[in-house]
């Protein structure tokens, strides 16, 4: 019996790795196609504002797509799901430098986004039932190798486009070996079935309330999120007079604060809970938001930056993990999930700008520390699953034990 439980719990560490190492390569293929946007731009002769229009299609078609990812988990089981999707994520990196026109960039990236949320939902619903079996908090650190991905692909891209690399041999290149990875990997991942009585879910349906009430803090975290990755730099060298060196230097630290704080996150979780972190957090959040809004020179913008990230970096992934404990179809309320924080992510660039044109860059951060300030007043909806334990370190799923051969939701975890 102990050498049993010896091996189920080997079994879940190879498994944690596992899926850990398929956020990293989902990651890297954002990475290496964002480094290459100006090549695809000229090769398929886009305005900025045409490029711009071309840019929403990956959210849309994200939004339309993850939806569906549960009935795909169900239909073929969370592994044999994860593999094909996640290859079909990879491979789309290609179609983007392909493209002939903005029409076709448009089409392009509406196949990128849709691959790319379907993949999201599987990995991060195998992320939650990984959790859950484990009994302690894993979400945050696997984000965190997501953004390890994004920056090991934009490396590479970069090398690639000082290099003056064609960006179609570039990216089929990349597919090729992200795709191998990829099914390499999924095979350490849990093989999640749901038993063959059950009902599957819909193939496409609205998010549950409890998705639409924990993708409101989603929100607020991503909108953050977008609004100092892209303005950060801008922020300083319009408002601050700082040369374009260190505005630029503002959002590396920014991207790398994040990083850093979802891979050291877990040990946080585990010791002061999901609601008790984020809450913390968005007070840090908001002072970092309020140190933007009222930084006399550069150095204190930066640290308010530095704060805004190192507040918000968990917010996301205990959303995901929220959201998969939450009711009775987790793929769906993940998806739910998803979808709110795509969409914020999509709108936060360009409701910073059209503030700051009707008023100011400053105005526009106040906006951003009143929704940190939401994540200190709303994150009890975090333990809406009622799956956390007094020490805050979440329960393992009464029906996932080593085992297990399915949950007993209609979805792919429970």
């Amino acid at each position: 019996m102990a050498a049993e439980t010896v091996t189920s719990t080997d079994r879940l560490r190879r498994a944690r790795f596992a899926v850990a190492a398929v956020f990293c390569v989902h990651g890297a293929v954002t990475g290496s196609f964002a480094t290459r946007i100006p090549w695809i731009q000229e090769h398929a002769g886009v305005s900025a504002g045409q490029l711009g229009l071309a840019l929403a299609f990956p959210a849309l078609g994200a939004s339309l797509a993850m939806p569906l990812a549960g009935a795909v988990s169900h239909r073929f089981g969370a592994r044999t799901a994860l593999r094909g999707l996640l290859a079909l994520w990879t491979l789309s990196l290609t179609l983007p430098s392909l493209a002939p026109n903005v029409w076709g960039l448009c089409g392009a990236l509406l196949v990128y986004g849709a691959t790319a949320g379907m993949s999201d939902v599987a990995m991060n619903a195998l992320g939650v039932e990984t959790e859950n079996r484990l009994g302690r908090s894993i979400m945050s650190s696997l984000h965190g190798m997501w953004s390890v991905g994004a920056l090991l692909g934009s490396a590479a891209g970069t090398v690639a486009a000082h290099l003056g690399g064609d960006a179609r041999l570039h990216h089929l290149i990349a597919a090729l070996v992200l795709t191998a990875l990829g099914l390499v990997l999924c095979q350490g991942v849990l093989d999640v079935r749901g038993a063959p009585e059950e009902e599957p879910p819909p193939r496409f349906s609205l998010p549950p309330r409890s998705a639409l009430v924990i993708g409101a803090i989603g929100f607020c975290g991503v909108f953050a999120e977008g609004a100092s990755l892209d303005w950060s730099a801008v922020y300083l060298r319009d408002e601050l007079g700082s040369s374009a060196g260190l505005a630029a230097a503002s959002t590396t630290a920014f991207a790398l604060t994040m990083a850093v704080a979802r891979l050291v996150g877990d040990r946080v979780v585990d010791r002061f809970g999901a609601v008790r972190t984020v809450r913390v957090g968005g007070a840090v959040a908001t002072l970092g938001g309020a140190l933007v809004v009222l930084a006399p020179h550069a150095a204190v913008a930066m640290a308010g930056f530095g704060l805004i990230g190192l507040g918000i970096a968990v917010v996301v992934p205990l959303a995901f993990a929220a959201a998969g404990r939450s009711g009775p179809n987790p793929s769906q309320a993940i998806a739910g999930v998803a979808t709110i924080t795509y969409t914020s992510g999509l709108v936060a660039p360009s409701a910073i700008g059209g503030i700051a044109d009707a008023t100011s860059l400053v105005f526009s951060f106040g906006l951003v520390t009143l929704l940190a300030l939401g994540l200190v007043l709303g994150a009890g909806v975090l333990g809406t699953g009622g799956r956390e334990t007094a020490s805050g370190t979440p329960a393992p799923a009464k029906s996932a034990g080593p085992k297990s051969t399915g949950p007993k939701s209609a979805g792919p975890v429970k």
